[in-house]
Formats: C-alpha cells, structure tokens, sequence
C-alpha cells in the first residue's frame, strides 16, 4: 500500500530473498535516489526473510521521502518462481509456442493464486487463475482449466 504522506519518487526493483547487498546493481539505484545503502539493505533483507530458503526473487517498490527517508512495498514472489517451485522444476521451456514441459492442475493453479491474490487485479479466484494461466502457457505449460 503506498504511504500516507507525498514522496519525491520512487523505484521498483527485484532482489533475491534476504541477499541485498550494496553492491550493483543495488547501489547504483539506491545512489541516484539519495537512499541510505546500508538501512535499505538492512530493511529489504529483514522483510524478506521468510522466503530466503526458497530463494525467490522478490518485487519491491521503494518510496523515497524528501528527508531522503524511504519505505518499502513489499510484494508477493514473481507468478513464474511459485509455479516453478510448485511443480518441482528448474525452469521453463526456451521456446513455449512449440516445446511444451508439463501440464499444470486446476489446483497447482489455486495454490500458486492463493499466495499471489494480494497483488492480482482479480475479483475472485477464477480470474485469479486464469491470470496464472496465462503465464504458465507462457512457460511452456499446458494448463488444464476446468
């Protein structure tokens, strides 16, 4: 949700769980916002710590402040990650128009929906799922929607 009161700007960016570092590209981004280095690291690292032994990349949206203060939105693991780790595999096909890897359940889907509702534009878990369906087709899954 974002904050309450008017920020300078702001910047989206995907880090893996717990590992932000002020190492690029970290710093350059934080650098070029005025954002402390070491308190975002600190903060991004704290606040992704639940998911660090699954190792998914995690989306955050950083509100700078004009004090240079920032907070940060955190969001849900990329809809690609939790259909991977959900099936068990290591990634998805090069080429998903001709070379298929899989098909993915009905309830494969409503798992991966469930952890992702909060950040989906859907109403209910239909459109949930059929929006998760649509990137497994795109990862060469074949998705079986009834």
């Amino acid at each position: 949700m974002p904050p309450s009161k008017p920020f300078a700007s702001k910047f989206k960016i995907q880090l893996k769980a717990g590992a932000a570092t002020p190492a690029p590209p970290v710093g350059p981004v934080l650098g070029q916002h005025g954002v402390n280095i070491q308190a975002f690291c600190q903060q991004f690292n704290d606040g992704t710590e639940k998911f660090k032994k699954d190792g998914f990349k995690i989306p955050v949206i950083c509100y700078v402040f004009e004090d240079k203060s920032f907070e940060l939105e955190f969001k849900t693991p990329t809809a690609s990650e939790l259909i991977l780790k959900e099936l068990g595999k290591a990634k998805g096909s090069s080429r998903p128009n001709t070379e298929k890897i899989g098909k993915i359940t009905r309830q494969q889907l409503e798992n991966v929906a469930t952890i992702k509702m909060v950040d989906l534009n859907a109403n209910d878990m239909d459109a949930a799922v059929k929006i998760i369906a649509g990137t497994a087709r795109q990862m060469g899954l074949i998705p079986e929607i009834k």
